[in-house]
């Protein structure tokens, strides 16, 4: 699919992050379309990238083989009924949303037909290129399925789940997990600060330490992570103290508990749109 044509419908900062690893792995610009109302996003996608632009969202729809929904949830019901009254055929165009809480099902009804469709859930550090990308397909070839996973993969790492209900786990795994990363290192920053050290120490000292440990665990794949926390816990030391402390408090359990409730208002979700 090197020849096919993608339009990115909306093009807000997930999609610029997207269409940027694009071209740094390759891509062509002429095989880009960026679609926004915002003229001034266009001006400054179309001049970091060279890609095609328009606010004619049928245009991209006529003019592109796959088409990258990344509009807002509640706005994708009257993006759809554009496509239809549109009269463009897009019946053999591949679809790809990366709207949380909208089920192929719910996608294709909206479209009015069975599009070959794929579910994206991509997260926040793929704006740095350190993201990773939950995708779902039904009805999609094996050659589009090679072509999605290096659109995704140019911003971090891309996987496939068997099952659509997946793509929730997928929310609470790598979706809204940089938001439990962020408060553990917040309850340390602040924790720091009560300590005596400055806003600035404190954020410094936390911030390169969360890098340091995670860069640890990428380094050494082999290792488990289970391990590597062994590693630099000393028994009778000080950080066994720590350790032992949070796991008095089941900071397991905790975890699990947040993640669970992550799923099931994922999956509410998906009744309320």
């Amino acid at each position: 699919m090197s020849n096919k044509t993608i339009a990115f419908i909306g093009t807000g900062n997930m999609s610029y992050a997207i269409i940027g690893g694009m071209i740094k792995n390759g891509f062509a610009p002429q095989s880009i379309i960026a679609t926004n109302r915002n003229q001034d996003k266009l001006a400054k996608v179309a001049a970091d990238f060279q890609v095609q632009t328009t606010s004619d969202n049928n245009q991209a729809l006529r003019d592109a083989d796959v088409i990258v929904l990344s509009v807002k949830p509640q706005m994708m019901a009257e993006l759809c009924q554009s496509f239809i009254d549109s009269g463009v055929d897009f019946s053999d165009k591949l679809f790809i949303s990366v709207a949380a809480g909208i089920t192929v099902a719910r996608l294709r009804a909206m479209l009015a037909q069975k599009v070959k469709m794929v579910r994206c859930m991509p997260n926040t550090p793929c704006l740095l290129g350190r993201g990773v990308c939950g995708l779902y397909g039904e009805d999609i070839s094996c050659e589009e399925r090679e072509y999605v996973t290096k659109v995704f993969s140019a911003t971090g790492i891309a996987t496939w789940v068997e099952q659509e209900s997946q793509i929730n786990d997928v929310i609470a795994v790598t979706g809204s997990s940089p938001a439990y990363f962020f408060l553990f290192m917040e309850a340390i920053e602040e924790k720091a600060k009560a300590l005596g050290f400055s806003d600035e120490q404190a954020r410094q000292l936390v911030q390169q330490t969360a890098l340091g440990a995670a860069e640890m665990a990428v380094s050494q794949p082999d290792i488990s992570i289970a391990q590597l926390r062994a590693n630099v816990t000393s028994k009778g030391g000080t950080t066994h103290a720590a350790v032992e402390h949070l796991k008095s408090q089941h900071l397991h359990s905790t975890v699990a508990g947040a993640m669970d409730a992550c799923i099931a208002r994922a999956e509410e979700m998906e009744q309320e749109i």
